[in-house]
């Protein structure tokens, strides 16, 4: 026995040892990690001035900064999340904001911002450039007490590190959770991951996400992460407000309220037609361009183009056009373009300009009215990419002046497709009175296939992806007076553009036999001749009356020709019953 007792001795301190050891592993396996989080890599800041956003309930990629103890928001952070409707000028170097009947200008770096009531003093810069997100652009930072003059949305700050829980929405239906025991809020579920903040009995969370043991949630100084479900007593959006503390309530009413954008359209469907002018003795034809006509209500002589890129233009208008006109019970908008003399006019240095902007309105708008026109129709085509967030302003602020003296603004726009987005018929649905669809050109001069001007699942695509931005009532959509006729010879490909009566006769003349195209809604004709190979699809009475069907579907404001001339007298029957529907 003597000579065992070692050895028993010996495996009991085995069994110890391991028994101590498998307890150690056991208390590091479940013993809860005291270990913190770096705050400031959690919410991603790697410079002071920087301050993370929280939005809603989520951490959002973009950075707020503090500058001077004021909090600032980059320009695409504000028109990502808050208003896009903020334009900078970098020329003049000014911040804008057009409302329905001003514009508010800020001189960047000033402190006070100027409507038509006067100056208002802010006490702080309410717009400055600094270093961009990346460090080496030069981006432009708007005060988040300014943007909430025009945004609806509430702030809070936090420092250590520095944050905003931002709110542009009132939540609903949120489950709120109260700790019972003190506890931590971890980086992620789990014993061992970091520690965000510790929290008191009695603290109130948001609670995101409940999970089997732990819940994902938000602390009332803007923190998410996770506690276990054995410190949280919940209650699904049944605790009272009151109990809440205030910083996680969500918006409460800001004051702020959406301006009223009013609109000159008309109770009626519009019938529009483009009366090309090209030089003052092109007025007299205005009789007989209408003398077929028939429910046309509004006349749009092509009147003036811009000549330069500070906002000049020619003019064609006369008086006594106007009063024959308004004689015939017709209303005048004068068409603007910027593609007349396309060799002299840079649009994007004209539009980027303010006072260049200005000095176009105001004498566009004082040689309307000293006309006696009833519109204003613009028609700007090949405007590119950099230059739409400039040609909205343009738009904004013209519809500004034309709210003011009784104008219609009406704004033409090609087809919907995703080159054109920058038109923003959104912002023009807001601003203008009747966006007018150019429902044509589906093939055009120099298209690389011959094919329709304006088939049926084009224009009603047009229309659809219209609307669906712009309201029905506002939008009117353009019709093709004419044909292409096409030709083929070898590899070139070559079209002419002509009325419809010319089509039909060149039809005839080439003895085409002509058949319904269902897919286009259009008569279709074809014939080869030696080398060459002709082929036209035609608009005439049946294809008009097809648009005209998809027009009423979507219960638009109303219908344009381009132009007037080109029309068999036909024609209008047809459109007149569109308009009596």
């Amino acid at each position: 026995m003597k000579k065992l007792i070692p050895v028993f001795t010996a495996i009991v301190l085995i069994i110890l040892i391991v028994a101590v050891s498998a307890g150690v592993k056991l208390a590091e396996k479940y013993s809860y990690s005291k270990e913190r989080a770096d705050l400031k890599e959690y919410f991603g800041i790697e410079k002071e001035d920087e301050v993370a956003i929280v939005l809603q309930d989520e951490r959002v990629e973009e950075k707020a900064k503090l500058i001077g103890g004021v909090y600032y928001f980059d320009m695409a952070t504000v028109q990502k999340y808050f208003n896009d409707r903020f334009y900078e000028d970098r020329n003049e170097q000014l911040l804008l904001y057009t409302l329905p009947d001003d514009t508010v200008r800020v001189e960047i770096g000033a402190s006070s911002y100027t409507t038509a009531d006067g100056a208002v003093d802010m006490g702080v810069p309410i717009a400055l450039y600094g270093a961009g997100p990346d460090g080496s652009s030069e981006v432009l930072y708007l005060a988040a007490d300014y943007v909430k003059l025009f945004a609806d949305y509430t702030y809070e700050a936090f420092a250590e590190p520095n944050r905003m829980q931002v709110y542009t929405e009132k939540p609903q239906d949120r489950q709120e959770g109260r700790i019972t025991k003190k506890t931590a809020v971890r980086y992620q579920g789990g014993v061992k991951s970091p520690i965000l903040a510790d929290l008191a009995e009695g603290d109130t969370v948001i609670i995101l996400e409940e999970m089997e043991t732990w819940s994902k949630v938000k602390t009332a100084d803007a923190l998410i992460g996770y506690v276990e479900n054995k410190r949280l007593e919940t209650e699904s959006a049944g605790m009272a407000v009151e109990d809440l503390q205030p910083q996680i309530q969500g918006t409460d009413d800001t004051g702020f309220r959406n301006p009223e954008f009013t609109s000159l359209t008309r109770p009626y469907k519009i019938n529009l037609g483009w009366h090309v002018v090209a030089g003052t003795g092109g007025n007299d034809t205005l009789v007989s361009a209408l003398q077929n006509t028939e429910g046309i209500n509004v006349v749009s002589p092509t009147w003036f183009a811009l000549t330069d890129s500070e906002g000049n233009f020619s003019s064609f208008a006369t008086s006594d056009y106007v009063t024959r006109a308004h004689d015939m019970g017709l209303e005048v908008w004068g068409l603007i373009d910027n593609f007349s003399n396309r060799d002299a006019v840079d649009t994007y240095e004209l539009l980027s300009h303010t006072s260049r902007r200005a000095y176009l309105i105001r004498n566009l708008v004082d040689t309307a009215l000293g006309y006696g026109l009833d519109g204003i129709n613009v028609d700007f085509e090949s405007i590119s990419q950099d230059a739409g967030t400039h040609f909205v302003q343009f738009i904004r602020e013209l519809s500004v002046e034309c709210r003011k003296s009784g104008l219609v603004l009406s704004v033409d726009n090609y087809v919907p497709t995703g080159d054109t987005d920058h038109y923003n018929r959104k912002e023009q649905g807001v601003f203008a009175d009747y966006v007018i669809i150019m429902g044509y050109d589906e093939h055009y001069s120099g298209s690389r296939e011959a094919g329709s001007v304006a088939s049926i699942g084009f224009v009603e695509e047009g229309i659809r992806r219209t609307v669906e931005q712009v309201p029905a009532h506002k939008v009117i959509n353009a019709l093709p007076f004419y044909t292409r006729i096409w030709k083929s010879e070898g590899a070139d490909l070559t079209s002419e553009a002509v009325g419809m009566e010319m089509a039909e006769q060149f039809v005839a003349n080439h003895n085409m036999e002509v058949r319904w195209d269902e897919a286009a809604c259009q008569n279709y004709a074809e014939a080869s001749e030696g080398s060459a190979f002709y082929q036209v699809w035609l608009e005439d009475e049946q294809s008009i009356e097809a648009k005209l069907n998809i027009m009423q579907k979507y219960e638009i404001g109303g219908v344009a020709a381009w132009r007037l001339g080109f029309e068999k007298a036909s024609i209008w029957g047809i459109i007149r019953g569109y308009l009596e529907k």
